[in-house]
């Protein structure tokens, strides 16, 4: 449907940035981009942010913040920042000051506001920021390529001018970004320029990365909205992953499905230049498969053999909640890993088993009226996402305004553009129902992060000490909290799919979790092709390349995970039930 994607069809600018949702493969796009232009005789210096990224795995090196030249591509220098480590590390050098100074139930609120993810590409930015400006690097390489680029959020932040106050002692609502920048005033030109030369289309391309699927090419239409908000112009989009070889029923729906997609593609995506790089059938994991990737399949087969001979299934999962009586059911996962389907589900499955189940669900097009009626035992109530977050965003400003200066309440703008806002927001709907629901199972679409907890209850003890409050934390937060806290009543599923970055990112959210002391037994792969029957050359090699990652899992999660394969169709009506049975 569109021209695929080739070094020669786009403008190579000084700088490269790789940006779009996790797993998408943007690290597969951005190394391949690379070792191609190293392989012509530029001088390339790659550099990822990604905390789930796996550089590493990718050249097989052991990699550093400074630089590693790659022996068997010689113009390249491949650089893998530890995004997380220099978050704690800038964390301590903004609270550090206060020590001894504040009380430690403030301190303890600094610093769950200072471990959000807008912290960790605060400090992602503040790390690559000085290649961007650094004349030497410019002159040394031809070519500076990025794997992660900064969100318009984030860059927003940067240009904001209260960001460079103190404001993290002065004020708090309850979102996670609050002077992230307090301690890096010294940087304030170094940032300003970093910004400047994002935005010039001369020195920087910012290539989108998505997939041929609904959820992803709505998310890269959300980030080219928000970068060219601020001027960032300069975009292409890359579509990675899509079908081109179909010969059986599987392989069939998944490029009618894709197609689909790329048909009704987001209108403002429509306005860029857009490429396209076939589905390969490998990991992209040494140097062989990444120069193959930006031109042939080079199938090949992983042989590695699965560690268990018995996967349990959805319904093994549900036995376990009915039989310990669980109260409060999460599923939690990235965006577009399936976990509205999975809890529509298991509010099924415990239905059947005659529990009084009440389904609560942000995803407008979860269908879920059409498997529900009066004799399902289940009720359901749908959050509007952007109405919850507008009434929190009035409440918080509203007070903001009373006491606050413009440039103040522009930061508290910015600031309430954080994922953990809408997280912080949504939630406060999702305990009004669970409040109300004493004597049902409750089964929620969507958890917030273990961060956001953490953040709702040191915010909470943080307004015990100081009586002053930009965002009330209500009652039935304050007794969901210590109820969610509680293995006996509450259980997080956590949802993924057999593929690197999505294994990752579920890894982090479960030590998220961990940290603030909630429960998780069980892993949900979804739409997996090694569970699936199919004869297509490519997606078998697919679906041998699954086994490391369900292996991953299994290891993980000691056993306690479900497979689901991948479903062609839309999963619902009948197609939902048959998911348990």
């Amino acid at each position: 449907m569109f021209k695929e994607f080739t070094l020669e069809d786009i403008n190579l600018t000084k700088y490269l940035f790789f940006t779009g949702k996790g797993g998408v493969g943007k690290t597969s796009t951005a190394c391949a981009v690379a070792v191609t232009l190293a392989d012509e005789g530029k001088k390339i210096m790659l550099i990822s942010t990604d905390p789930a990224s796996n550089l590493q795995d990718v050249f097989n090196t052991e990699l550093n913040n400074k630089g590693v030249a790659i022996k068997e591509v010689p113009n390249l220098v491949v650089a893998n920042f530890e995004p997380e480590k220099a978050a704690a590390e800038y964390r301590e050098s903004v609270i550090a000051p206060y020590r001894g100074k504040l009380p430690e139930v403030v301190l303890k609120n600094m610093e769950e506001q200072l471990s959000g993810s807008c912290t960790v590409e605060i400090a992602a930015f503040n790390e690559f920021s000085t290649f961007i400006t650094d004349q030497k690097a410019a002159k040394e390489y031809d070519h500076i390529i990025f794997d992660t680029a900064p969100t318009g959020h984030t860059l927003r932040m940067l240009q904001l001018p209260s960001a460079w106050s103190n404001f993290i002692s002065e004020s708090t609502h309850g979102a996670s970004c609050l002077g992230q920048l307090s301690g890096l005033e010294s940087k304030k030109e170094i940032y300003k320029n970093a910004v400047s030369a994002l935005a010039d289309k001369e020195k920087t391309t910012l290539i989108l990365v998505s997939r041929p699927e609904i959820s992803p090419l709505k998310e890269a239409e959300r980030a080219f909205i928000e970068l060219q908000d601020i001027g960032i112009n300069n975009q292409i989009l890359v579509i990675n992953g899509v079908l081109h070889d179909h010969n059986d029923s599987l392989s069939n729906a998944i490029f009618k499905k894709q197609q689909n997609a790329l048909k009704d593609i987001p209108k403002h995506l429509t306005k860029l230049d857009i490429f396209e790089i076939p589905l390969r059938p490998y990991n992209v994991t040494g140097l062989e498969n990444v120069r193959a990737f930006l031109k042939d399949n080079n199938i090949k087969y992983d042989h590695q053999t699965l560690n268990t001979n018995d996967i349990p299934k959805l319904n093994n999962i549900i036995q376990d909640l009915y039989h310990n009586d669980k109260k409060v059911i999460f599923t939690m996962g990235k965006g577009g890993v399936g976990k509205t389907t999975i809890a529509a589900a298991i509010a099924i499955g415990l239905a059947k088993k005659g529990k009084k189940v009440h389904l609560t669900t942000t995803d407008p097009a979860a269908h879920l009226k059409f498997v529900l009626d009066e004799s399902s035992g289940i009720t359901l109530s749908h959050i509007d996402e952007k109405e919850e977050l507008q009434k929190y965003k009035e409440e918080v400003l509203s007070k903001a305004r009373k006491t606050m200066t413009q440039d103040d309440i522009a930061y508290v703008e910015e600031d309430l553009r954080s994922p953990c806002t809408q997280e912080i927001a949504v939630f406060r709907a999702f305990a009004e129902i669970v409040e109300k629901s004493e004597n049902e199972v409750v089964v929620i679409d969507t958890a917030p992060t273990g961060h956001t907890l953490l953040l709702l209850d040191s915010t909470q003890s943080y307004h015990k000490e100081i009586q002053r409050s930009q965002g009330d934390i209500p009652e039935s937060i304050k007794k969901l909290l210590p109820k969610l806290r509680n293995e006996d009543e509450t259980e997080v599923i956590i949802v993924t799919l057999a593929e690197t970055t999505p294994v990752y990112e579920a890894i982090r959210l479960q030590k998220d979790l961990n940290r603030a002391d909630i429960h998780s037994k069980w892993w949900v792969i979804n739409s997996s092709f090694y569970a699936a029957n199919t004869t297509n050359t490519i997606l078998k090699a697919k679906a041998s390349n699954e086994v490391q990652w369900i292996n991953k899992v299994n290891e993980i999660s000691k056993g306690y995970f479900a497979l689901i394969e991948w479903i062609p169709e839309e999963v619902k009506g009948k197609r939902l039930a048959d998911l348990i049975n």
